[in-house]
């Protein structure tokens, strides 16, 4: 459930905040986020990844198809990549390793504060 609720706020945040504030600013929003909802390690890594990586994707494409513009085909041949289709999957990719790296960041950042117990061997 925490996986999910995380990957939804992800998505919402990058969709809504992203337009105002530079990609590093959302990648420490991420890591904020995935630190108050608790979620492990790959969850989170998965969460952030998908949540980022999906909305950057479909804005994206979103844009590109509202506009009708050539310039994504055109910076995929100047890329490399041959067509404006392998340039939305690499900003899908590029999107979802910035957000994964970052709700991992901010899980383990969590994990740094979390109290240990101090009696390890059960004794009294």
């Amino acid at each position: 459930m925490k996986f999910i609720l995380l990957t939804f706020l992800v998505a919402l945040l990058v969709i809504v905040i992203n337009p105002f504030l530079p990609y590093w600013a959302i990648m420490i929003l991420i890591a904020i986020l995935a630190a108050l909802v608790g979620i492990k390690g790959a969850g989170a890594f998965f969460a952030g990844g998908f949540g980022m990586g999906l909305a950057w994707l479909g804005q994206s494409i979103y844009v590109s198809s509202i506009s009708g513009s050539s310039l994504p085909e055109k910076m995929g041949e100047l890329m490399g990549l041959g067509s404006d289709m392998a340039l939305f999957a690499f900003t899908g990719i590029l999107g979802f390793l910035l957000g994964a790296f970052s709700a991992l960041s901010g899980s383990l950042f969590r994990k740094l504060f979390k109290r240990k117990p101090d009696n390890i061997y059960g004794r009294s």
